[in-house]
């Protein structure tokens, strides 16, 4: 076991989480925040870039997972250094897109 490939396979799971709200934003025609925006990280992006943003974090997903040694989905240590790496980014993703999207509000009785 290569603990490089493992760690391919974490930020296999972090783009392919950030692939999802970019691609599935840009599908549904709706601007959301990408890099490419003013100010970075914050502004809204067109639908069109998120497409685009998405579908290039699902291809680097993609070849760090496929291509960087030997991906196996029934070993355990495979799976859960991609998992590790989806929940990471999507805990990181939650707390950044809810002070927009008021995702971070306390919620109320």
């Amino acid at each position: 076991m290569n603990w490089l490939w493992l760690l391919s396979y974490f930020f296999a799971g972090a783009f392919a989480e950030n692939a999802i709200p970019h691609f599935v934003s840009g599908v549904m025609g709706r601007p959301f925040q990408s890099p490419f925006a003013t100010p970075s990280g914050k502004g809204l992006s067109s639908s069109t870039v998120n497409v685009v943003w998405g579908f290039f974090n699902a291809a680097v997903a993609y070849l760090l997972l496929v291509r960087v040694g030997q991906f196996h989905p029934r070993w355990t240590s495979h799976i859960v250094a991609f998992g590790l790496g989806m929940l990471l980014k999507s805990i990181t993703s939650a707390r950044h897109f809810g002070q927009f999207h008021g995702g971070n509000a306390p919620s109320r009785p």
